[in-house]
C-alpha cells in the first residue's frame, strides 16, 4: 500500500480545510448541516459515477498508487475531490458574505445606512 495519490489528496485537500476554517465566522446558522448533506451528496454521486466509468473501462488506477479501499469500484483517494469542493465552494460563498460584525454595525445605523448590496433586489 504505496497510497501516493493520498498524498496529492492532502496537498489540496488542507488549504481547502484551512480556507473553511478561516471563513467559518461568516456562516450563516445551519451552515455545517448544509455542507455536510452537500459533501454528503458529492461523494454519493462521485462513487457511483466514477464506478460506471471504471466499469466501462474509461479509466484504471494502479494498485500501487491507491490504498486499495473502495466505495464501489471507486478508490477512497476520489472522494476527496467532492470533499474539496464542497469546503472551498462554501469557503467562497462565506467570503461573500460580510462578517456578523459588519451586520450588526449596519444594523445599528438604521435602515438607510445600507449598502446596494445590501438592499432588497
Amino acid at each position: 500500500m504505496n497510497g501516493t495519490y493520498l498524498i496529492v489528496d492532502a496537498t489540496f485537500l488542507v488549504p481547502c480545510i484551512v480556507m473553511q476554517g478561516l471563513t467559518w465566522r461568516r456562516a450563516p446558522a445551519g451552515h455545517g448541516a448544509a455542507l455536510v448533506l452537500a459533501a454528503f451528496g458529492l461523494i454519493v454521486l462521485t462513487a457511483v459515477f466514477d464506478s460506471l466509468m471504471i466499469a466501462a473501462g474509461l479509466f484504471t488506477y494502479a494498485p500501487g498508487l491507491i490504498s486499495g479501499i473502495r466505495i464501489g469500484l471507486a478508490p477512497i483517494e476520489d472522494l476527496a475531490y467532492p470533499i474539496a469542493a464542497a469546503l472551498l465552494g462554501s469557503a467562497a460563498w462565506n467570503l461573500r458574505r460580510s462578517s456578523p460584525e459588519e451586520r450588526l454595525q449596519r444594523a445599528e445605523r438604521g435602515p438607510d445606512a445600507r449598502t446596494p448590496e445590501d438592499r432588497p433586489r
